[in-house]
C-alpha cells in the first residue's frame, strides 16, 4: 500500500491578512490629508483643458464673424456630461460675457473635491490663461 505524503504549504492565515488589513487602512488615513489637494489640482486639469478649447473654439469664430458668441453650439463646443449626468466632467461650463471685443467663460465644480463646502471655480477670457478665481 502507498503511504500519501502531504506537505504542509506556507500561506497567511485570516488573522495575518486581517491585521495587514488594517494596518494599510491606517496608513490611508494618515496620508488622506496630504493627498487631498493633489486630487484637486488634478481634477482641475480638467477645467483647464475645456477652457482652453472653449478659448480656440472662440478664437476661431471670431476669426470668423469678428465678434465672441455667447453661445457653445455657435462656435462648435460640446461641453462633456457631468457625473450627475451619468458622465465623468467635474465641472459645467458657460460663457459669461461675450461681444466684439472679448469673451469670458468659467467652469464650477459640481463637486466638493476635499469636502470643505468650497466649489473650485476657473474663468478664461480672451487671453487664453485659464485663472482660478476662486481655489477649492
Amino acid at each position: 500500500m502507498r503511504r500519501i505524503v502531504t506537505k504542509k504549504i506556507p500561506a497567511y492565515n485570516l488573522q495575518d491578512t486581517l491585521i495587514t488589513l488594517a494596518i494599510i487602512g491606517i496608513l490611508l488615513l494618515l496620508a488622506m490629508p496630504y493627498l487631498m489637494p493633489l486630487i484637486s489640482k488634478t481634477k482641475s486639469l480638467e477645467a483647464q483643458t475645456q477652457l482652453k478649447q472653449v478659448y480656440n473654439m472662440q478664437l476661431l469664430y471670431s476669426y470668423t464673424t469678428s465678434k465672441f458668441s455667447s453661445d457653445f453650439s455657435e462656435i462648435d463646443f460640446e461641453a462633456p456630461r457631468t457625473v450627475q449626468q451619468g458622465g465623468t466632467a467635474n465641472y459645467e461650463y458657460e460663457i459669461l460675457v461675450a461681444g466684439n471685443e472679448g469673451f469670458k467663460a468659467r467652469a464650477t465644480a459640481i463637486t466638493d473635491f476635499d469636502r470643505d463646502g468650497i466649489y473650485n471655480v476657473w474663468e478664461i477670457d480672451e487671453n487664453g490663461i485659464p485663472k482660478q478665481i476662486i481655489k477649492d
